[in-house]
């Protein structure tokens, strides 16, 4: 088999799994734009007859899912900024300082990571009982605010930044906070954009623990508001499409603002010793 054969073959298989990743995708924004009742029809319709928002308008109106939106907006928001950075802080410190217990630290963390973390979910959420915190905001954001995996990346990249760096930093007079933020971040930008997309994704995907923490109706997040509105309208696929998609859509946004950095990232990462 010639080179160029070999290469169609490749690129051929390359974009017959893109379209098969993207077809379901593609299939529920289009059922989202369909009247009511048209997704179900046999044989299956894969273009809207008439392309109508209506479903969306009732999504922010009949169902006020607008304020879902924007909780899990400000959620994921708030909780991607404090966790990089305090990742980042944590994760420079395991890499760059030397203190009593530091090896046997880290390696307990890293031991922490093989534990589910549906098993901690009883004992921290009667500590935020006890604090208070239970149907708030904060009782959401707590538990995503610092991570092991966030720190084990960023300790793992920090790692290779070279020391006369900092060493030169460190002789024209730069404190170890100045040094952080002007050197550091800026090298480590790579990665922490990776570790502020994964966060995001997974608070803004997170289900189970806004379900557990948080009983009001107003302060509940997208997925949760979504799993109710199943409950009620299970039969109505093009209502429940255009809610799905109202999800997917601005973590693929994020997602494509930030790929660049994203894919320099895991590169990089995976050929740092």
């Amino acid at each position: 088999m010639s080179k160029r054969v070999a290469t169609i073959l490749v690129h051929g298989a390359l974009v017959a799994a893109s379209a098969l990743t993207l077809l379901p995708l593609l299939w529920m924004i289009s059922a989202s734009l369909m009247p009511t009742g048209e997704a179900s029809a046999v044989p299956p319709r894969w273009l809207p007859s008439t392309p109508t928002l209506a479903h969306y308008r009732e999504l922010f109106t009949r169902l006020d899912l607008a304020r879902a939106f924007l909780n899990s907006l400000g959620i994921a928001v708030v909780t991607t900024v404090v966790s990089v950075t305090l990742n980042a802080l944590a994760g420079y410190g395991f890499a760059r300082f030397r203190f009593a217990g530091r090896d046997r630290i880290f390696a307990l963390l890293l031991l922490a990571l093989v534990i589910p973390g549906q098993l901690g979910m009883l004992p921290l959420f009667l500590m935020l009982r006890t604090l208070g915190l239970v149907n708030t905001y904060l009782g959401v954001l707590i538990p995503g605010l610092a991570s092991i995996f966030g720190i084990f990346l960023v300790r793992q990249y920090a790692l290779g930044i070279p020391e006369s760096v900092l060493a030169a930093a460190r002789i024209d007079g730069a404190g170890e906070l100045r040094l952080f933020w002007s050197i550091v971040v800026p090298l480590c930008r790579p990665v922490l954009v990776s570790l502020a997309i994964f966060t995001f994704m997974g608070t803004w995907n997170d289900f189970l623990w806004p379900l557990i923490v948080l009983s009001d109706t107003r302060l509940q997040t997208l997925p949760v508001a979504l799993a109710n509105l199943l409950g009620e309208h299970v039969q109505d696929t093009e209502l429940m499409m255009a809610g799905a998609v109202l999800t997917v859509l601005p973590v693929i946004a994020v997602f494509l603002a930030l790929q660049r950095s994203y894919i320099e990232g895991i590169a990089t990462g995976s050929v740092k010793q």
